[in-house]
This record gives structure tokens, sequence and C-alpha cells, in this order.
């Protein structure tokens, strides 16, 4: 089967390189030609177009948001250059209106949409231990499910509009956005009456947060080890707007999304734009007059 793949950043590229280790071939292409390249090396098919990736089977997409996937894949004549049958794969983290908007286009030109977005950082990516959540038609989701086992450590079909995919994934990103606003919160708070914040994360992980996202941002929180980031904090603040869009468009209120999405942009405000998203945490510290 060849497949196609456009956007290798540090997720991106780690999900293709499991792809090629499956004996898949690829046509590779990135806006940075040398991430392209280190792919390249790895026996990809490097394409100096958009478009040359679309010649292919199955297309995975992992762009950072709408706005770029319209210019890479929508307005840029790619889709022209899709084979009969082509399957499109998103695994960027999308608007709702976007996903059903993206589906429509593709529907039209004879083209399956697979919405297909990730839980984890690049390190599992890497690892290839992602969970996908994964919604589409079902005789495209299961044409593609064998590809996106070779990444995954499990998969978990949402029904068949593409667009509930999306929703899961807005939903959990709110989640940990919460969490890492809480956690340090809840640091400042020990802080303040002398508890380091190691210790505070010690006892919450060891007892009633013994979760694998607590266990990982708190390790990052309490050594403040915010660059080099896996996930900015842009990319955090587009999250939570993305769901306050989605709560809006079905008057959901969110009510603590709004609260995250201005700390984002206070963060941001600050000069963290850089910095990991887990550095969300130190405008806790910083609005009690501490430092993490």
């Amino acid at each position: 089967m060849q497949i196609g793949f456009v956007g290798l950043g540090h997720m991106g590229s780690g999900i293709a390189a499991h792809l090629l280790r499956n004996g898949h071939s690829l046509k590779v292409w990135n806006r940075s030609a040398a991430a392209a390249r280190t792919l390249a090396d790895q026996g990809a098919e490097a394409v100096d177009r958009p478009a040359g990736a679309f010649d292919a089977d199955v297309v995975f997409c992992m762009l950072a948001s709408d706005e770029v996937i319209d210019a890479v894949v929508l307005n840029s004549g790619a889709l022209d250059q899709a084979r009969a049958g082509l399957i499109f794969v998103n695994l960027a983290t999308v608007s709702v209106a976007f996903a059903r908007r993206a589906a429509a286009t593709m529907g039209e030109r004879g083209i399956g949409y697979v919405a297909a977005p990730v839980l984890g950082r690049p390190d599992v990516a890497a690892a290839g231990a992602l969970n996908v959540l994964c919604a589409g038609a079902p005789e495209a989701v299961a044409r593609v499910r064998p590809l996106l086992e070779s990444f995954a450590k499990a998969i978990w079909p949402l029904g068949d509009e593409p667009y509930r995919a999306n929703v899961v994934k807005l939903a959990c990103n709110f989640a940990l956005a919460s969490m890492i606003e809480t956690l340090g919160e809840a640091a400042a708070l020990a802080k303040a009456y002398g508890v380091a914040p190691a210790d505070l994360f010690a006892v919450m992980t060891g007892t009633l947060f013994a979760a694998p996202a607590y266990k990982t941002y708190s390790a990052l929180i309490a050594g403040a080890e915010f660059s080099p980031a896996a996930f900015k904090l842009p990319l955090g603040l587009k999250d939570v707007r993305l769901s306050l869009a989605a709560g809006e468009a079905e008057n959901v209120p969110l009510p603590l999304a709004s609260l995250l999405r201005d700390h984002f942009i206070e963060a941001i405000a600050h000069g963290d734009q850089d910095k990991d998203w887990s550095a969300l945490a130190e405008g806790a510290f910083r609005r009690s007059g501490q430092r993490i």
C-alpha cells in the first residue's frame, strides 16, 4: 500500500517512522525539508509539494491547525492529485466545524475521511504507544485500522461521524489543561507553607492521583522542565479555544475553559510562548508572588 504523509513535526515524524518500520511505502512532505530528509534516510520518498503525497492509497495528516490544513491540503490543489479511492486520515487536533467541512469536501471528491487524533506526547509517538481516537465510515476505518495499529497502543472507535473523534480529543485536552492548572495552584498553596512541590506531588501521585497524566505533568512542573517543549503553550491555547467554540455551538457552557484561556494568554504575555504547555502552572506561582 502506498502511503502519503504530510506534517512531520515531533508527533508526525514518530508516527511516520513506525509506518516505515512496518514495511509500508511512504511519500512524505513537510514545510521544513530537514524532517522530510530524515525520513528519506530511513527509506521514505520526500516530495517537494503536498500534492506529491496524494498520489497514494492513504494519506496521513499531522498538521498544526485548521488554517494550516486549509492552506496545505484543501486549498493547495493537492486533492486534485488524489488517487481514486484515497482515504485521508487526519491525525491532527482540529475544530468540530473544520472536521465537518473537511469530511464534506472530501466526500464530494470521492475521498474517504477518517478522523484519528491521538493521545500522547512525542516520546509516546516514538515508542509506537499512542491511543488513537477513531471515527469515520466503517469501511474506511476498517481499511486504515492495520496502519493505525502500527503506532497505536489502543484504538478507540467513536462512531461513523469523524467529528466525534475530534470532540473527544478536545474534551481530553481541556481536561489535561484543567489538571495542569490545578496542579499549579495546589503546588503554589503547598509551597506558601513550606512544602516543596515535589513532596506534594509524591503524595498526590502515590495516593489519590496515581494516574499517568498526573505523574507525567507533576514531574515536569516540580522540576520546572518546560523546555524544550513537547507541546507549546500556544497550541494549548488553540485547543482550549476550540473547546469553547464546540461548547458554544451546542450551548454547553465551559466556564473553566474561559479561565484557562485567559491564563494561557497571561502566560504567553509573560514571554512563555516557546515553553511546554505544562508551564501554565507557573502562572499560579506568579500570581501568588512565588516561583516554582
